[in-house]
């Protein structure tokens, strides 16, 4: 074999792996109706509404207006994601444990704690004092990490 050509079937090699590589890990959601893909989409269009809250409290930066139209947002999202866990969508590429659904009970009280938390951080950000909003926002996100620690992968 020429050097020629090992140099061109080694280049190609190292593409191909590359190819995998890249591609590799991504599960598509080919379900029927991809229930798992709509509960993952629902989650991160809550998280893109609720990470400005966190960091407009974190850096001083509470504009009142803004936050009450985010926390408002908030809410109207707040339902979105629990419809998407049925019985049959345990399967690849959800982050979801199995114990969604062995602990049904348990998760959907941890689902209402959210959407209760969630109602409270609306109503505090349309009283639009600081404090009173700082609390609520850290009630609801200890509902998303105790929720996330109990039901979620890593």
């Amino acid at each position: 074999m020429s050097v020629l050509m090992r140099r061109t079937m080694s280049v190609a090699g190292v593409a191909l792996v590359m190819t995998l590589t890249a591609c590799g890990g991504q599960v598509e959601d080919d379900r029927p109706g991809q229930p798992v893909k709509h509960r993952q989409e629902a989650f991160k269009e809550m998280l893109r509404v609720s990470e400005p809250m966190g960091t407009m409290l974190r850096t001083g930066a509470y504009d009142a207006d803004r936050f009450e139209a985010m926390a408002q947002a908030l809410h109207a999202l707040r339902e979105r994601p629990w419809a998407y866990f049925g019985d049959d969508t345990n399967y690849p590429p959800t982050k979801a444990l199995g114990s969604v659904w062995s602990k049904r009970a348990e998760f959907d009280e941890a689902a209402g704690r959210f959407r209760s938390a969630v109602g409270a951080l609306a109503e505090a950000a349309a009283g639009r004092d600081v404090n009173v909003v700082r609390t609520a926002h850290d009630e609801m996100a200890a509902s998303c990490r105790d929720c996330h620690r109990a039901f979620r992968r890593k």
